[in-house]
């Protein structure tokens, strides 16, 4: 039986899934990636798919945008269908110089201006950060495949058009290198439900101005995105849920 969100049935997710954004990409990951995929929910025009790499179990399923669409989604895979390691793969706007346009982005932490920030647990504010191993297997295999890859703090913010354009300068001086919108999200629902999360993004445009990734360079600097995140689930195979 499926939830309010997902239609799958038990079983129809590997322990390993991709989640992008967009239904789109999602059918374009089973396409190109998964062998002898299938498709396992719709809801909503929410598209999920699971087939095989090299072998190995692995699904794709769509987010929409922005924290509470994605941890709806992730929290279901989780709690529902027993999911144990989610990683986003997406887009993001670089914030530093040092980080260009085409460039990958991990975030090894997520600060945010959602509702998650008024999270507390006796009055320590929470720190979104993925799962360590993840992290490290991430930054080993993006420099294998010779990638740019950069690895740091991202802002998670809900607004895609900022109000305050003069806390992006604030977070740039913190050293955060790029803003997306669903990170910080994930990780909260990794912490809740202990499951290994991690957002990898490429680079499509830049705050600071510049060129931005066309149609088709955005198509070709997601599959380098997406082929960094398969090897990085690759790499720690048989990992438990925490």
């Amino acid at each position: 039986m499926g939830t309010a969100h997902i239609s799958a049935e038990p079983g129809d997710f590997a322990l390993d899934v991709l989640l992008p954004g967009d239904p789109r990409r999602a059918a374009f990951i089973a396409e190109r990636y998964l062998v002898d995929a299938r498709q396992v929910t719709d809801v909503r025009g929410i598209l999920g798919f699971t087939g095989t790499v090299d072998g190995r179990p692995m699904s794709v399923m769509a987010s929409g945008m922005g924290i509470p669409s994605l941890s709806i989604y992730a929290t279901e895979l989780v709690r529902q269908y027993g999911v144990a390691r989610i990683v986003r793969v997406g887009t993001s706007g670089g914030m530093t110089p040092e980080v260009g346009v085409g460039d990958i982005v991990i975030a090894s932490a997520a600060h945010t201006d959602s509702g998650l920030a008024g999270l507390n647990t006796d009055g320590v504010s929470l720190s979104y950060a993925p799962d360590p191993e993840l992290l490290v297997a991430a930054v080993t295999e993006g420099r294998r495949l010779s990638a740019t890859v950069h690895a740091g703090p991202v802002f998670s913010t809900d607004f895609f058009y900022s109000p305050l354009p003069e806390r992006m300068e604030r977070l740039r001086g913190l050293g955060t290198l790029a803003v997306e919108m669903e990170a910080a999200g994930l990780y909260a629902v990794g912490y809740r439900e202990r499951a290994r999360t991690l957002t990898i993004t490429t680079v499509a445009d830049h705050v600071l101005g510049g060129p931005e990734l066309d149609a088709r360079e955005r198509e070709e600097q997601f599959a380098e995105c997406v082929e960094l995140a398969i090897a990085t689930l690759r790499t720690v195979p048989g990992i438990p849920r925490r």
